[in-house]
């Protein structure tokens, strides 16, 4: 398996939500809420994210540019990163769970 095929395949695993559930994620006031926004800007890096999220899933595979892959990768990362500090107790309305969910991981979800 090629490292791009290699990425496809855990952007794959780690993105449980479909485009239209991230979708309507993204428009909620808790979605808008969490995040780091830098500079100021009234976007967090996590829901400028879920919009690109949402493109890349409306792709078919072979339609992924470098561009597309080089995000995966880093929904990837940022999930796996998150997932390792996950708190203590009920995450059901947390800012951990709605941060994760901006990057298409519901940690609630069952496959």
């Amino acid at each position: 398996m090629s490292d791009r095929e290699q990425v496809v395949a855990d952007f794959r695993t780690v993105v449980n939500m479909t485009a239209s559930k991230l979708k309507a994620w993204l428009q909620t006031e808790e979605s808008r809420k969490v995040g780091f926004k830098p500079d100021g800007k009234s976007e967090s890096v996590g829901h400028h994210s879920g919009h690109r999220i949402v493109e890349i899933l409306g792709k078919k595979k072979l339609d992924y540019n470098d561009d597309d892959i080089h995000h995966m990768a880093k929904v990837v990362g940022y999930v796996h990163r998150h997932l390792a500090q996950k708190p203590k107790g009920d995450i059901e309305e947390t800012p951990w769970r709605y941060s994760l969910m901006n990057w298409g991981h519901d940690p609630l979800r069952r496959r």
